[in-house]
């Protein structure tokens, strides 16, 4: 078990070192004009999942009908997932004024996010399909950008940036700010830099619609849709992008309890992923294959991880093995430079920036050790068998950053 946890904080190495070159290179180069003809532009569908978001779905309209992008090659699907507050009525009263770019569906029987996405597609007549949730607020140049990179006929998606919108309410929020910026800024960023696996995640993503519909849409009996998605691609030898410059901002659970719903959802959703992918290790030279696998089996280290305390203890104290204590020590070392690396890459990250943002760096162990038990719930939930539920993360409409707050178009 050590050598496995060795082994996982190893790996992980040569992404945060790519992705944290590559940030900071990006963020030293001047920015250069898009070069697509927009004569040729393809047809872009937005499909917005939408159940009970009043809160916050108009805001969203706001956004999406302020995209800098030809308002004839673009329209905004929203599925009303049988909303019972005022989500359907806000959104009427936008489309009202928006007639030939807003649609409207209504979905009596609510399911599940991909339930209501795979409801949107079958009235989606766009080339290209992107998904936002309902909280995102993205950046208007975002479709422009994202388009670019389907320039390359081997990509079948692009995944943007998320950023967090409410970054600032309180320690919680500032702590997953921090941790999503090091998930696609520096991580997912490196990985793309590497040829790695790149993984859709759910909001800011866009696909072709002819591969969705060879794909059957996404899996509604899937918690984690967008990563079993994205993993049935890579099967397919089809391409996912990162685009740092494909940028949207959305809310982060404000609480503990909204946060451990989330991340349970998460990490069984992708146990069960790992299990049913097991087969992508059958050709172990395909790297984008093998690196899907091996980040899937990151769920499991979650889980390890508070075996692997335990283990420390009994090395460290009680244990008079030298192999261990060796072994113990270069884990432990291993750790803290992939911990020094996160710490550095939040500094770059982080806006405004301020070099007070490594005294973050020590919650990363409590972050970390709470992550675990919330692994070891979702893997308990698989062992029992308990049935499928999927819980959405409420909104509080809450906004704290100034990024997010310059991204707000009201609507007439």
């Amino acid at each position: 078990m050590i050598l496995i946890f060795f082994a996982w904080n190893l790996y992980s190495i040569p992404a945060l070192v790519a992705g944290f070159r590559n940030l900071t290179r990006k963020k030293n180069r001047p920015s250069k004009p898009l070069k697509t003809d927009q004569s040729k532009l393809p047809f872009v569908s937005v499909i917005v999942p939408a159940k009970n978001e009043e809160k916050v779905i108009g805001r969203l309209l706001g956004c999406l009908l302020n995209f800098n992008y030809p308002k004839s090659k673009m329209e905004i699907i929203v599925v009303d997932d049988n909303s019972i507050d005022k989500t359907c009525k806000i959104c009427k009263e936008i489309a009202n004024n928006h007639p030939d770019q807003i649609k409207i569906i209504r979905r009596l029987k609510s399911s599940t996010k991909a339930g209501a996405l795979n409801y949107g597609l079958k009235f989606a007549k766009g080339d290209i399909i992107a998904t936002f949730d309902a909280d995102s607020l993205p950046e208007s140049d975002g479709i422009l950008n994202a388009i670019e990179y389907f320039n390359d006929s081997k990509v079948a998606g692009v995944q943007g940036t998320i950023y967090s919108s409410n970054s600032e309410e309180n320690m919680l929020t500032k702590f997953i700010s921090l941790e999503r910026s090091l998930q696609y800024q520096v991580y997912q960023n490196g990985k793309d830099n590497l040829g790695l696996f790149v993984s859709l995640n759910g909001t800011c993503q866009f696909i072709k619609k002819s591969v969705l519909e060879e794909m059957e849409g996404w899996n509604e009996k899937n918690l984690a849709e967008d990563m079993e998605l994205s993993l049935r691609l890579a099967e397919k030898n089809y391409k996912i992008k990162y685009a740092l410059d494909v940028k949207t901002h959305e809310e982060s659970p404000n609480n503990l309890s909204g946060m451990i719903k989330q991340r349970t959802r998460w990490f069984r959703g992708n146990i069960e992923n790992m299990v049913k992918f097991g087969r992508l290790l059958k050709n172990p030279a395909n790297k984008v294959r093998l690196d899907a696998e091996i980040q899937l089996f990151g769920n499991l280290i979650a889980v390890l991880c508070v075996l692997n305390y335990v283990m420390a203890y009994w090395t460290f104290t009680l244990s008079a093995n030298q192999f261990l204590v060796i072994i113990m020590s270069i884990t432990s070392f291993l750790t803290i430079l992939v911990l020094a690396l996160a710490g550095l890459s939040m500094m770059i990250v982080s806006k405004p920036f301020k070099i007070t943002n490594i005294l973050w760096l020590p919650f990363i162990y409590g972050y970390w050790a709470l992550q675990s038990f919330i692994a070891i719930n979702a893997l308990i939930l698989i062992l029992i068998r308990r049935p499928i539920k999927w819980n959405k993360t409420k909104r509080s409409g809450i906004i704290t950053s100034k990024e997010a707050q310059n991204t707000i178009f009201h609507t007439n």
